[in-house]
């Protein structure tokens, strides 16, 4: 907490450099709004800054929200050995929106975008290999937006006859999200 409280002080300084939108405090935890074109600029000057020295990213988190206007909020993680605090930034995207990679200034986002891009589909502008990653090579959509179906677009299964592994379209009769069922313990 006291670290926390140094890092705060010094935010009020390091406001009328940066361009940030919101910042909050959170059990003891700093989070800070930015917008999205601005992520690698804060980025940088909290990693080399003498006063942050966040040298760690430690990870980058997608969310979607697919009611709002801006469909995804991506949280970058960093952390200060030096200081012993976390920051949270937060950065928010519409669904054909991108965002600027930041893996020329920690070599650690590469992973995470491309994991990001693969569950998501937020594209990183200036990333040198986005690619699927966790999802196999002819898959369709992305599995974490909130809209995708529980059961997928397409099945595997090995056929007998043929002896080998095949893709069929799945076909559902009804939908597994609208079961109303008449419950004596929901009165």
């Amino acid at each position: 907490m006291y670290n926390n409280l140094i890092i705060i002080d010094n935010l009020k300084s390091i406001l009328k450099t940066c361009p940030i939108k919101k910042i909050q405090l959170s059990n003891s935890e700093i989070i800070l709004t930015v917008q999205t074109k601005d992520i690698g600029q804060i980025l940088f000057f909290f990693k080399n800054h003498i006063q942050c020295q966040f040298k760690i990213l430690t990870c980058i988190s997608g969310i979607d929200f697919p009611d709002s206007r801006y469909r995804f909020s991506i949280v970058y993680e960093i952390l200060s050995v030096r200081f012993n605090t976390r920051i949270r930034i937060k950065i928010f995207t519409y669904e054909l929106g991108e965002v600027a990679s930041v893996i020329s200034i920690f070599s650690a986002a590469g992973w995470f975008e491309s994991e990001i891009w693969d569950m998501f589909g937020v594209f990183f502008k200036n990333h040198p290999n986005l690619k699927r990653i966790l999802t196999d090579y002819g898959f369709q959509g992305f599995p974490l937006r909130k809209d995708f179906p529980l059961s997928g677009y397409i099945e595997m299964r090995y056929n007998e006859t043929q002896k080998r592994v095949i893709n069929e379209s799945v076909e559902l009769s009804q939908e597994y999200r609208t079961y109303y069922y008449n419950s004596p313990w929901l009165k």
